[in-house]
């Protein structure tokens, strides 16, 4: 089993080269941040803590009280330290969340790729932990045009947040692939396909 980290700034498209992944390969998939909800729930020790440090201000206005996500986005981007905050309290769960996982795949023997994606596994170590890390690049403006239509960002949003996170130079200095993802999604593919080969095709 070969343990790939796919990591990139918001905006370069590291779920749809996942999504081709899933399509065509036998592999386990899983997103840092679709975990980190999870753990986010109310009932959880995550939950607890990030409502601890910063307040009901995170928090919507339904009845289970669950954690508003662009609430918790607008305190904690505009905030290089309350961001490092709720880093500290995410990131270890979901480390542990993905190291289980990965035991268990590697015990069952039934899947050849395991994909990890977060666009912080380079700050958060996990080169130390997958045998590759791959790099998904966009350019600038194409990741602001991205952010702006499916998110609804502002100019200014999309570049705030893109640059709270590693330089395009820190990237690739920590990365073992690059795939560019800046044009369209079939040349995008198809380095992975080449980057992949060997591997079962299953579609």
């Amino acid at each position: 089993m070969k343990i790939i980290g796919i990591t990139g700034g918001i905006g370069g498209g590291k779920s749809s080269i996942l999504n081709f992944i899933s399509s065509h390969y036998i592999a386990e998939i899983y997103y840092a941040d679709e975990i980190a909800k999870e753990l986010e729930l109310p009932g959880t020790i995550v939950y607890d803590r990030l409502v601890d440090t910063f307040g009901e201000q995170i928090l919507g206005d339904d009845p289970n009280r669950e954690i508003d996500n662009k609430k918790f986005a607008s305190v904690i981007y505009s905030d290089p330290v309350a961001l490092n905050k709720a880093n500290m309290i995410i990131h270890p769960s979901v480390e542990e969340y993905l190291v289980t996982k990965l035991r268990s795949a590697a015990k069952m023997r039934e899947t050849e790729l395991f994909f990890i994606e977060a666009a912080l596994l380079i700050e958060k170590g996990y080169n130390d932990i997958v045998d590759e890390m791959w790099y998904i690049y966009a350019d600038e403006e194409t990741r602001v045009a991205r952010l702006m239509e499916s998110r609804g960002y502002s100019h200014q949003k999309a570049l705030t947040i893109m640059e709270s996170q590693l330089s395009d130079a820190d990237f690739r200095k920590e990365s073992d692939v690059i795939i560019d993802n800046s044009g369209d999604l079939e040349s995008a593919c198809a380095q992975v396909k080449a980057r992949l080969e060997g591997f079962t095709w299953v579609d």
